[in-house]
């Protein structure tokens, strides 16, 4: 389709306003917070997890966190499948932080990863914001990554780059939904800037990169090729063996069911489904970030036999 993949190099956006948060100083100390460079009152927050599978479900078997990111302690609403929820645990995302994700499943594991809640990114004071996030799957490994939307501040600087590593008979399937402004309150994106880059490789072969890149009152907003006036964004890829089609000889192209079940679900103009080299694609242009995981849970629901898993929603939601 021809909105997408909301590439626009429009020049970058530095003049903003809003102060950067505030650090108290030490007691006793004669420096003021002020003095504090903005560099210095940003969060640099890691968090690394490892999975690996038991005879009887997946564990969490390794896990390294650094403030503001944490991880609470797995669940298993379904048995083997270990549920895991990340959190930020100072509220929202600020110019200048820096946000390392590292998560590893050894052969077999099976996990599901969420949020806790909605991803906020607050005007920026000058500084653009960081989110680095690395996936890699092991063979047999699926991992299902289904954060809760992120929603950008008028003036929000952030650049997100994804990246998945796949062995070749491991499965991913992710999403991300992004609103631009606070809508319901009248808001909206016209400073700042969005970018992320997504690449997945299977079996060290480069097979889908989805590059982004959105600033605030630029034309792409408004454009009929763009997002022609609508606020929220979401993409939506499962990527793995199971979808091949064994009766294609090169082994390269999503199963011709799975793809219609996936056009049959969706039928609202706000999304679009495609066929990626071994897997799908699902795209969301619209005005609500509800309708947008409506769409994408109903289409994940419906495929989730293809790897052996049935329809279970994560509690947290």
């Amino acid at each position: 389709m021809s909105w997408l993949p909301f590439i626009s190099r429009f020049q970058m956006l530095s003049d903003f306003q809003s102060p950067a948060p505030a650090v108290s100083a030490p007691a006793g100390s004669s420096s003021a917070s002020s003095s504090l460079t903005p560099e210095a009152q940003c969060w640099q927050g890691r968090l690394t997890l490892e999975f690996e599978p038991r005879p009887d479900r997946t564990i969490l078997s390794q896990s390294q966190v650094q403030a503001p990111l944490k991880v609470q302690r797995p669940f298993y609403p379904e048995g083997q499948v270990c549920h895991s929820v990340m959190l930020h645990t100072a509220g929202g995302i600020v110019g200048g932080d820096r946000l390392n994700i590292s998560v590893q499943l050894q052969p077999q594991a099976q996990v599901l990863l969420t949020t806790a809640a909605a991803t906020k990114v607050y005007r920026s004071n000058g500084l653009e914001a960081q989110q680095t996030t690395h996936l890699k799957l092991a063979a047999g490994a699926c991992l299902e990554w289904l954060p809760q939307e992120t929603i950008l501040f008028n003036g929000a600087r952030l650049r997100q780059q994804l990246r998945v590593d796949l062995a070749a008979d491991a499965t991913w399937l992710g999403w991300e939904i992004t609103r631009l402004g606070r809508s319901a309150r009248g808001e909206k994106f016209e400073t700042g800037t969005w970018q992320t880059h997504t690449e997945v490789w299977q079996g060290q072969r480069l097979v889908w990169v989805d590059p982004q890149w959105i600033e605030g009152g630029g034309e792409m907003l408004t454009s009929l090729h763009g997002l022609a006036g609508l606020v929220v964004v979401g993409s939506f890829a499962l990527i793995g063996p199971d979808l091949t089609d064994p009766t294609i000889s090169r082994g390269q192209t999503i199963s011709s069911q799975s793809l219609q079940t996936a056009r049959d679900i969706l039928v609202s103009p706000s999304f679009s489904v495609t066929q990626l080299q071994t897997g799908l694609l699902c795209r969301y242009r619209g005005n609500s970030t509800a309708e947008a995981r409506r769409g994408f849970t109903a289409v994940w629901q419906t495929l989730r036999p293809i790897w052996g898993r049935g329809r279970c929603i994560p509690r947290v939601w």
